[in-house]
């Protein structure tokens, strides 16, 4: 059985220039590399993903660092289910439900 404190969620937080054509290229571009390698959208520019062990974030990160842009702030984070589930969120002034965790793991 898979254990909540062991498996993971990677978060890609990033701040990148767009000021120049080539620059909102290439923003795009990562954006689209992060939904091509199984990333999901939380806000514009912070894209998570569900991962069934630590070897899956290594690689995955590994990724992400491989297609960076040229300029701008990039982090990744990585945090086990559980604390994944006690993340707190609001839409405005509401409180959201607490976060749950994929209903189906990856298998590899």
């Amino acid at each position: 059985m898979l254990s909540s404190y062991r498996i993971m969620w990677i978060f890609v937080m990033f701040d990148l220039p767009v000021v120049e054509k080539s620059e909102r290229k290439a923003a795009s571009d990562f954006r689209n590399g992060l939904l091509d390698i199984g990333f999901e959208m939380a806000q514009f520019s912070v894209y998570m993903r569900f991962c069934s062990s630590t070897g899956q974030v290594e690689t995955l990160a590994n990724r992400v660092e491989a297609s960076l842009p040229e300029g701008g702030k990039v982090s990744v984070l990585q945090f086990t289910d559980k604390q994944y589930e006690r993340i707190i969120s609001f839409n405005g002034k509401s409180k959201l439900s607490k976060n749950k965790s994929p209903d189906q793991y990856d298998l590899f």
